[in-house]
């Protein structure tokens, strides 16, 4: 038998231990960033949120199931923005809470620098930031 017991963590421990692990960053930050070339926005909201609320402009829109495989740098089915380990990556869901999850898993294929938007895509909006239909 083993002697190992894993101590059970609910989702919202869950949530602040991975976000222990990065700096997240505001709406603002990540549109100037992503202006400015120094970072790719990755909106991982499914497709009737997206055709609810509209898209972010020039953010590559991944399922988040398919996450992963489309941003490691070094996968057979990655997409062609995901061109380094030291790629800035923001991760956008609807509210800011997938996308930490999904922070901390890029985190462990060895994309550092990725982040998620605090307040997800509706923060974005309420921002005022720019959304197309």
């Amino acid at each position: 038998m083993s002697a190992h017991i894993q101590k059970q963590v609910g989702i919202d421990e869950l949530l602040e231990r991975v976000r222990e692990g990065y700096e997240r960053i505001e709406a603002q930050d990540a549109y100037d960033a992503a202006q400015t070339g120094e970072a790719l926005l990755v909106d991982t909201r499914y497709a009737a949120l997206r055709e609810r609320d509209g898209l972010i402009p020039g953010a590559l829109v991944v399922e988040r199931n398919e996450l992963e495989w489309r941003l490691d740098p070094q996968g057979s089915h990655r997409a062609p923005e995901a061109t380094s380990h030291d790629l800035r990556i923001v991760v956008i869901c609807n509210e800011g809470y997938a996308s930490s999850l999904a922070a901390a898993s890029l985190h462990q294929l060895g994309l550092h620098r990725a982040t998620d938007l605090v307040g997800g895509f509706q923060a974005w909006k309420a921002a005022g930031l720019p959304v197309t239909s």
